[in-house]
């Protein structure tokens, strides 16, 4: 699979009808459950004046929560032009526009144009890459202090969830795939580049994981 394949089922998965779904889900009743977890555990550590990349970052949750307790500035980066759109407007909504820069496409495509942060953020991303390795290694060298990710748990009944989608994407002629990367693969990388793990929380079918960079 291509990164112009993806990019382009993305387009089409994440489109207008259920961006607006998502906007008023986060409108109504705040972020969802695991990025709930992830925030509660960022806001812990002393944020005020740091940066945060946050790559996928859908509708802008955790942007602009974060914004409201002490990031100074956002990098978001989004495959999805109806995420990008939807989250410049909610952030304009909120008063909190002027501190977000938005980039529009495939991050890997993209990261050596980006600055380092202090907090990187995938939520729900490495799901919908096909190259875990380039994803996580090129999002993870922006990492000044904190990584942290939500994916799915490599289990066989997500995996046989996986294939079954996959099946009727392909059926519809949709390029766009799910994948269960191994959690031993992501976290083997990440302590390779010198990240230790300092919050793991798991459900169902989410896991949540928050890694410091020991040379940060």
């Amino acid at each position: 699979m291509s990164c112009c394949k993806q990019c382009q089922g993305i387009e089409q998965i994440f489109n207008v009808d259920l961006v607006r779904e998502e906007l008023v889900s986060y409108q109504e009743g705040g972020p969802d459950e695991t990025t709930i977890w992830l925030l509660d555990r960022l806001k812990e550590e002393d944020l005020e004046n740091y940066s945060l990349l946050d790559i996928g970052g859908g509708v802008g949750a955790i942007q602009l929560e974060l914004l409201q307790v002490g990031i100074s500035h956002v990098t978001s980066v989004d495959a999805s032009s109806a995420y990008i759109n939807t989250a410049k407007s909610e952030a304009k909504r909120q008063g909190l526009e002027a501190r977000i820069t938005h980039h529009h496409g495939d991050f890997v495509d993209i990261s050596p144009e980006l600055d380092e942060a202090h907090i990187v953020t995938l939520e729900r991303v490495l799901c919908c890459y096909h190259d875990m390795p380039a994803l996580v290694t090129s999002s993870a060298q922006l990492a000044k202090r904190y990584y942290g990710v939500i994916y799915p748990r490599d289990t066989w009944w997500l995996r046989t969830g996986q294939k079954i989608a996959s099946f009727f994407l392909w059926a519809a002629r949709n390029p766009f795939r799910f994948f269960i990367h191994a959690t031993e693969d992501v976290e083997g990388l990440l302590f390779k580049l010198g990240f230790e793990r300092i919050y793991l929380r798991r459900g169902l079918i989410w896991q949540v994981a928050l890694f410091e960079n020991q040379d940060g």
